[in-house]
């Protein structure tokens, strides 16, 4: 990720203070050392973008904004926050956004793309909606800068025209640049959580998107709801609601002694010879540091509760809700094995330390597959870890 602030000025039509670009603080950081409130850096670099054409505006960096008095204005850098709080939602709904609140020379940049007008603003926005269908989730808006406001999101894509239609997720922040003299949006840059250097062109921002281009083969059933909250270079953060699960004693995280028993409860095996419908995935769970005490679930599905639910035929078989919470969470191919799982339990817990972050005790791991029906190379698997006080501020 970028790590000097940038400040451009382009000789017309709006000034320098509309298109600053700061560099979002990582929340690892930001939890162990509270930031004080944002001020300008002096360090700045100088760039130059080429013109399309002669009639073509030159862009350049030429003055930090700690260099500059501001113009007085009256902007209302609150309003705007509120106003993007009801605006971005719609980013690839039918409604869309409100482009009337955007510049006509708005400069976009992302690590893998730029535009720097108004028009190519929305063809982005527009070409990312028909080959992605993407959904976008917005955690916050802030100002962080006298004509800057950022903005933190999630977004999760589905690639339409691969036939497995793999699932690509972004999570990061934007800088949004405000022009006081009409109180419009004239520069949006963003900054991948997933990647260090954010700068166009980014190698790396490429080789991100290509690595989710992978099969994994997920079957088509119910599963726990939860939402990525943030993606790394090395696991997702996600947010799960609460869910059931029948639950017996296990005898190691790659194993599957128990299976029988609580795949039994779903097919009828219970006091009413109820037949419940299959979910995914299969969870094996260990409670202790030493990931030596394992039980292993079956999610129940989203609308069962627990004193809605037969009970069990054998005594070793519970129903159980779990509360749901924050999660950080590996994700990996291929057939199991105990030394496969823990190592990945071992690499997920070194990296959520190293960022900052409190992982429980055990962790959770995630057959999503039935081991006699699907290749190996695109089974998919996941371990889970539980966190203490996650934030995204």
């Amino acid at each position: 990720m970028a790590t000097s602030n940038l400040s451009h000025q382009i000789s017309r039509p709006f000034p320098t203070a509309c298109v600053s670009i700061r560099p979002p603080i990582t929340a690892a950081n930001n939890q162990k050392n509270p930031s004080p409130p944002l001020k300008p850096h002096r360090d700045h670099r100088k760039l130059s973008l080429k013109p399309k054409s002669k009639n073509h505006l030159n862009w350049a960096i030429k003055l930090s904004l700690a260099e500059q008095s501001p113009p007085k204005s009256t902007l209302d850098l609150e309003q705007l926050v509120g106003f993007l709080y009801e605006d971005l939602p719609h980013l690839f709904d039918d409604k869309g956004i409100d482009k009337s609140a955007y510049d006509e020379r708005v400069f976009f940049r992302d690590p893998i793309t730029k535009h720097d007008d108004l028009n190519g603003y929305l063809f982005n926005i527009a070409l990312l909606k028909t080959l992605f269908t993407p959904q976008f989730y917005l955690h916050w808006v802030k100002p962080t800068g006298p004509y800057e406001i950022t903005t933190r999101w999630t977004m999760v894509m589905k690639f339409m025209l691969l036939p497995w239609k793999p699932e690509l997720v972004f999570t990061g922040t934007s800088v949004m640049g405000v022009n006081p003299e009409n109180g419009k949006f004239c520069s949006h840059v963003d900054f991948w959580d997933s990647i260090e250097k954010n700068d166009y062109f980014s190698f790396e921002g490429l080789l991100e998107l290509f690595k989710q281009l992978r099969i994994y083969k997920t079957p088509e059933l119910e599963s726990p709801k939860y939402q990525i909250l943030k993606k790394t270079a090395n696991y997702e953060v996600r947010q799960y609601d609460p869910f059931v699960v029948v639950e017996t004693n296990g005898d190691k995280l790659s194993g599957s002694t128990g299976f029988n028993d609580v795949a039994g409860y779903i097919f009828g095996k219970n006091s009413t010879t109820e037949k419940i419908a299959m979910t995914t995935p299969v969870f094996t769970q260990a409670i202790d540091a030493d990931l030596s005490k394992v039980s292993i679930q079956i999610v129940l599905p989203l609308d069962k509760e627990t004193n809605s639910l037969p009970n069990p035929n054998k005594e070793t078989v519970i129903l159980r809700k779990l509360e749901g919470g924050v999660a950080a969470v590996i994700k990996f191919s291929g057939k199991p094995t105990e030394d496969s799982v823990r190592e990945k339990e071992k690499m997920l817990r070194s990296n959520i330390i190293k960022d900052g972050l409190k992982p429980q005790p055990g962790c959770l791991f995630a057959r999503y597959n039935d081991p006699g029906r699907t290749w190996t190379f695109i089974m998919r698997n996941e371990v889970l870890i539980w966190l203490y006080d996650f934030s995204l501020d």
